[in-house]
């Protein structure tokens, strides 16, 4: 058997207890807290049209790489923006908001994170700027646009329309509203990874006391990953394993806890998961990262449209599955693992593993998504 693409596992858990660590609960709830959790869980499930996204059993996979059971979360069902993001953008703006009308809102983004904050400025009523890099497309652009924001797009990538967003903001006394935090900019970020959580309640909700073994967390700036290790904290008494997974061009989180401090990289290439094509781990992000994180894995983006393809023709489970370019990278890594033995050894990958995934994005970009499906199916 193959390798699945050349995903690189780099083994942090021993170090880490070499250097005493304790996988502590309490530390965890004090950078995204209880109450945070809960306001969100309370706002949100109060919204319009909310309901649970769907958590498939990806069967079919599970018996290919002989493992007991794979969950994976569908977020391309989350309302109509089809992804994650939904939930924390509109939070935080929300939040932001408290009540003003008269205040602009901005953010940097690589697509579905802005178009979360647009939803959420266009249902309270508020002007909203969005700064993109060249590299976005002009469909997601688009959906922006259509939700009432005016965007801005800046040469250069992720980072610099970050710094572009930033700039005006202070110049123009806008609010801004974004998924990664620095120094002194923290509660917003919070707030943001505080609306992901409610994806770990409706995991728990519908799993029924299963317990899982191990999670594959994507990565960008690592606030969804904090995001769900904090919602595990929350929801579950059981801690499974946590496995970080980035791009390979793109890997500041591994590099930051392989050096035990927030490492800045230059990404020389972007990503096809545009979306986790980021430079700088969050802030926040990092403070439970580094409390918690196994295992840190990248994969290339060769076996993207793959597996976008795959899960589209029911190849991994009895349903299709509308998966976007971030959706794929959990599967990329278990699967490259598992079909290389000394590695699924390492992670302690077994017959009775339960694993979960996210699918964090359905078509959010639907010519990037159908350029996957087509590029897919002719790849072996």
């Amino acid at each position: 058997m193959k390798v699945f693409g050349k995903e690189k596992l780099w083994n942090y858990s021993s170090y880490l207890k070499n250097n005493n660590f304790n996988f502590n609960r309490s530390n965890i709830l004090k950078i995204v807290t209880k109450e945070m959790i809960e306001d969100s869980i309370k706002v949100i499930s109060n919204w319009n049209d909310y309901q649970p996204t769907p958590l498939i059993e990806l069967n079919k996979l599970a018996n290919l790489i002989g493992v007991k059971k794979i969950y994976y979360k569908d977020e391309s069902k989350r309302f109509t923006l089809k992804s994650f993001k939904a939930l924390g953008g509109a939070f935080a703006v929300e939040k932001v908001a408290n009540g003003r009308k008269n205040i602009t809102v901005a953010t940097a983004t690589a697509g579905n994170h802005g178009r979360s904050v647009a939803w959420g400025a266009q249902k309270l009523g508020l002007n909203c700027k969005i700064f993109i890099s060249e590299y976005v497309s002009e469909s997601r652009a688009n959906a922006m646009r259509e939700f009432g924001a005016n965007v801005v797009r800046v040469k250069g990538n992720y980072d610099n329309s970050l710094k572009e967003c930033i700039a005006q903001s202070q110049k123009n006394n806008w609010e801004i509203v974004q998924d990664t935090a620095w120094s002194g900019y923290e509660l917003i970020p919070q707030y943001i990874m505080a609306g992901y959580t409610i994806m770990m309640k409706e995991i728990f909700d519908q799993i029924n006391n299963d317990v899982i073994s191990h999670v594959f967390l994507q990565a960008g700036v690592g606030g969804m990953a904090g995001a769900m290790i904090a919602g595990i904290v929350k929801f579950s008494n059981s801690i499974p394993k946590i496995i970080i997974v980035e791009p390979e061009d793109a890997d500041c989180v591994l590099k930051s806890i392989k050096n035990n401090e927030p490492t800045t990289i230059k990404v020389e290439k972007e990503s096809i998961m545009g979306g986790m094509s980021c430079g700088e781990v969050s802030k926040v992000a990092w403070n439970i990262l580094k409390l918690s994180t196994n295992y840190c894995v990248t994969i290339p983006d060769t076996m993207v449209a793959r597996v976008s393809s795959l899960l589209a023709n029911k190849k991994f489970s009895k349903n299709k599955i509308e998966a976007g370019e971030c959706a794929t990278p959990g599967i990329i890594a278990l699967k490259g693992i598992c079909f290389n033995q000394e590695l699924k050894n390492k992670i302690k990958l077994n017959k009775n593993s339960k694993v979960l995934v996210f699918g964090c994005e359905g078509a959010t970009d639907e010519k990037m998504y159908n350029k996957l499906l087509k590029l897919g199916s002719n790849t072996k």
